[in-house]
Order: structure tokens, then C-alpha cells, then sequence
């Protein structure tokens, strides 16, 4: 794997990359009384397992939250949870908020600073929850309470841990109310499409030349091209595909998808400068779109906006005001 697309692929994975297997371990167990108010909220104290089936005791609802990856940080103030929040990544950049709260890193988080922040709860991440298996760790031995999130790899995934973030910050209701907005959404863009007799065929490429990457089955945006009636040319391909440039050429795409034009300059003119690409329909067309890569890897209150931003892409006379 090269320089170029570790960099992009480094950027993605930290801001919350739908592609990974989730496992059945998080969960959210009611306490020693309902598990919930009278009103249908969280009621504390409370037992949680997560992703990786650690068991975690809240006996309040947290005041003081720091998260890992862009993705929780955008649940959470969707939550409305905005003074709670007193640290983030480094990656944050939704809300415009989140530009005020404390950064407590990357990749590689500054455990002294989470310390500092004194937390009641950090929510981290399955995708990274390894490679940070050690400061983790050191911020568990200073009584630090750690919530390991799902990488989820479906919608009805994303929902459960939507719901199981809000249970357990004490915003159950809300969450609710967000997963029914967020279904009721993605239903109206599915109706729009629902006519289509005849699927375009689309290329999704995740990472520039020379280096190209684009996304084959099992990945979430392959799911969200089958939820708008398109038919992704990569799909015959698992996970992330390194991209032979000749079998993009033969499988002659309607469209042509990029998500990287936030870290590349200029996104479909490098498409459409390729050499041999000139005879493939998406590029005589003109017909190569690029979608905001955080609205289609956030396993957050946004993907829904990624599926419409690709559905527009594709169909956009379905789309017109």
C-alpha cells in the first residue's frame, strides 16, 4: 500500500470508516431498578457491554465526555450534549463546535490531557480499539470509564448504537427521535428511486492516483448504491479493492463516484484526464460526481445525507427541486 492512500486511508479510518465487522458484544443492560425514568430515560446507575464485551458501571449520567472519532463526537451533539463534551480528536470538524473543544489528538491520543479533562466517560472506537489497546488501558488503571462504540456495518447497526450511546449518556429519547427522523429519511429517498427499471452501473473510487482505491461488497458504500437502485461495477470484489485501472475501463461505468476531493485537489478533472479513460460513458458524459467522504463513512446522524448525496449523484433528475 502506498504513501499516498495510507494517508487518505489513515484520515478515513479515524473519522469513522463503515467497513469492518462489528461483533454481537455491545450491549446495554438495564440496573438494578427499571433502566429506565418514568419519561423513558436512562436511569443510573447503569451496566453496559460494548464492542468488545467489556463490562462498564455508570452511577450517573456523565457530565464530562471525551471521544475518540469523529463519528461518537457527531452522535453526541446530536444528543445535545454539547457542554459535556470536553474533548475530541484531532479529526473533529462536525458540528462547527467541535472547533472549541479541547483536541486530545489523533491516531495516538494524549492520555495525560484526557486525564486532565477529568472525564466521566470516554467513548472510543472498535476500528482503532486496538492499535490504542494501550491507552486504553493506561487511562482505565487512572478510573477512567471506557466505552468501546461498534464499528458498525449496516444501518439497523448504526442505529442500535445510536441508541445504545444515548441509553447510556442518559439521552435515550432523543436517540429515538433522531433513528426515526434518520429512517423516515432514507424511506423517502428509497421511494424516489423505487421506479427505476433500469440500474446504472457506478464506479466508487475512495483514493486518487497512482494509487487507486475503490470499495467492493461487504462495505457500506456498496449498501447504500444497492438502497439507491444503482449497481456498483466492484461488487464481484470483497472490502477495499486496489483498483486495476483496465477492469474499470471494461465494466464502462454510468457513473463515476469520488469521496476524496477534501484531501485531493480537483477530484474529477484528475478522473477525467486519465489516459484511456476517455471512452467510458461516466467520463464522455461527463457524469463524475464527488461526495463529501465524511458523509458517507460516519456511522453517524449524517449518513443519511451520504445516501442522498449519492443518490443525487446518480439519478439527479429524481432529485430536482
Amino acid at each position: 500500500m502506498k504513501h499516498t492512500f495510507k494517508i487518505i486511508l489513515v484520515l478515513i479510518v479515524s473519522l469513522g470508516l463503515l467497513s469492518a465487522c462489528g461483533t454481537d458484544g455491545e450491549s446495554v443492560e438495564k440496573n438494578k431498578n427499571s433502566g429506565e425514568t418514568s419519561q423513558g430515560q436512562s436511569a443510573f446507575p447503569l451496566s453496559v457491554n460494548d464492542a468488545l464485551n467489556n463490562k462498564v458501571t455508570l452511577d450517573e449520567q456523565p457530565k464530562h465526555i471525551v471521544s475518540l472519532i469523529p463519528s461518537n463526537t457527531e452522535i453526541l451533539f446530536e444528543l445535545g450534549l454539547n457542554k459535556e463534551i470536553v474533548g475530541v480528536s484531532d479529526f473533529d470538524n462536525y458540528p462547527k463546535e467541535a472547533a472549541d473543544k479541547e483536541k486530545i489528538g489523533g491516531m495516538e491520543f494524549n492520555v495525560e490531557k484526557i486525564i486532565g479533562l477529568n472525564p466521566d466517560l470516554v467513548l472510543a472506537h472498535e476500528s482503532t480499539a486496538v492499535s490504542a489497546e494501550e491507552g486504553l488501558e493506561q487511562l482505565r488503571s487512572a478510573g477512567v470509564k471506557i466505552y468501546i462504540v461498534r464499528d458498525a456495518n449496516s444501518f439497523e447497526e448504526v442505529y442500535t448504537t445510536m441508541k445504545n450511546i444515548g441509553t447510556l449518556v442518559g439521552k435515550k429519547d432523543e436517540a429515538e427521535s433522531i433513528i426515526t427522523e434518520m429512517k423516515a429519511d432514507l424511506e423517502s429517498i428509497k421511494e424516489k428511486v423505487s421506479g427505476i427499471s433500469e440500474k446504472k452501473k457506478v464506479y466508487v473510487e475512495v483514493s486518487p492516483s497512482p494509487d487507486i482505491y475503490s470499495t467492493g461488497k461487504n462495505t457500506f458504500i456498496d449498501q447504500m448504491l444497492s438502497l439507491v437502485n444503482a449497481e456498483n461495477v466492484m461488487s464481484e470484489q470483497d472490502g477495499w479493492v486496489q483498483v486495476n485501472q483496465e477492469a474499470v475501463i471494461t465494466s464502462n461505468p454510468d457513473v463515476i463516484i469520488t469521496t476524496y476531493g477534501f484531501y485531493s485537489e480537483n477530484p474529477k478533472e484528475q478522473v477525467m484526464g486519465r489516459e484511456g479513460w476517455k471512452d467510458v460513458t461516466a467520463v464522455k458524459n461527463e457524469d463524475v460526481h464527488d461526495v463529501h467522504s465524511d458523509l458517507v463513512t460516519r456511522t453517524g446522524p449524517r449518513l443519511v445525507e451520504g445516501v442522498e448525496e449519492i443518490a443525487k449523484s446518480i439519478y439527479p433528475e429524481l432529485f430536482a427541486e
